[in-house]
């Protein structure tokens, strides 16, 4: 799954990648995004969707789909993951997957291995150090004020076999030339993109062991994501216990954005 992530590209360098507009309304808060090494549930974080006409808009929303159809926001689950194999038929992401399909970059995220008492995180990254992108989800939710909330999921599937040695599920990460697929809601129905949603390739991806302080959301900066030691290779020994990434600490209060 995917309970932390990290996005540490310069806001010029995710304008080329991406191909989305400028937008002054945006882009100082999206400059906020582009530096941070722990990103939590309840926190913004940054997508990018089809936008109008055809060219690609970034925004911010909050990380934790609110279904449109929920009458109150503060009892709602946080809905931070969503399952891709279930997502087109799930009542809470059915809508989002048919008309709100969307891009979340990200330099890479944690997950977290059992080792005696102790969890040991591990920052996961592509090898050759690029951008991904996350298959996400986003909704707008309405209050009965006239309040609205931007929110967004991400989705996972079933891990590599890197992963497996960590987890049994990680997120979606879309290759760059499907991202135009992807973000097609216009024409594409969710059967249509299902073949987008599977694992990573194994040679994508490394999982480097970094500080136990990656534990506490309280903490971001660049020292979380210093190696401890050489990347996890997939032929050691598996794991002695499977870590829930989603366990290591309390969500943060809910972020500036709202």
């Amino acid at each position: 799954m995917c309970g932390r992530f990290v996005l540490i590209e310069s806001l010029r360098a995710m304008q080329n990648l991406f191909g989305y507009r400028y937008d002054p309304n945006y882009d100082e808060r999206l400059l906020d995004m582009s530096n941070r090494y722990n990103i939590a549930p309840t926190q913004p974080i940054a997508i990018v969707d089809a936008g109008l006409n055809g060219t690609r808009h970034a925004r911010l929303v909050r990380w934790g789909l609110i279904p449109s159809w929920t009458k109150d926001a503060k009892t709602q689950s946080l809905l931070f993951n969503a399952r891709a194999e279930t997502a087109a038929d799930k009542p809470s992401f059915r809508t989002a997957m048919r008309h709100r399909r969307c891009l979340v970059p990200a330099s890479g995220f944690y997950e977290w291995r059992r080792m005696g008492t102790a969890k040991m995180p591990y920052y996961i990254r592509p090898r050759d150090g690029s951008t991904m992108a996350f298959a996400g989800l986003s909704e707008t939710w309405l209050g009965p004020d006239g309040s609205e909330i931007d929110t967004g999921a991400i989705l996972t599937t079933s891990a590599n076999k890197l992963m497996a040695m960590l987890h049994d599920r990680m997120p979606v990460i879309l290759d760059p030339k499907d991202w135009d697929e992807w973000l097609d809601c216009g024409n594409r129905r969710p059967r249509d993109v299902a073949h987008l949603l599977r694992p990573a390739d194994n040679e994508l991806l490394e999982a480097i062991p970094v500080s136990e302080r990656a534990n506490s959301v309280a903490n971001d900066d660049e020292a979380l994501i210093a190696p401890l030691a050489e990347p996890l290779t997939i032929d050691a020994e598996p794991a002695e216990e499977k870590a829930d990434s989603t366990a290591n600490d309390e969500p943060p209060a809910q972020g500036s954005l709202f």
